[in-house]
């Protein structure tokens, strides 16, 4: 699935195996591995199948965007642009969701 950053800072904690930026060390390293199940899917239907990342809507003023579940407090932002083959999802933020 093509996928980029809204901001660097996610850019860079995908990239630099030692940047951790503000997060806790196990939110990052499940951020990777939940980068790395991005990566290696088709597209979003492959996300939506594996039931234990709890990828889910959200709702209200942030129904266009989706949350993938890091751990029981912090959840991984993304949003889909574009359709069909140039659909291309945008991963906007780790979030304290608690």
């Amino acid at each position: 699935m093509k996928f980029r950053f809204r901001d660097k800072a996610l850019g860079r904690l995908y990239t630099d195996p030692g940047f951790r930026g503000e997060f806790p060390e196990e939110v990052v390293r499940r951020f990777r591995k939940r980068m790395m199940l991005i990566c290696s899917a088709a597209d979003e239907r492959d996300s939506y199948q594996l039931k234990s990342l709890r990828f889910e809507k959200l709702k209200g003023r942030r129904k266009h965007q989706r949350a993938m579940r890091l751990n029981g407090q912090w959840r991984l932002i993304v949003e889909f642009e574009g359709s069909g083959e140039e659909k291309e999802l945008i991963v906007v933020a780790i979030e304290d969701y608690h």
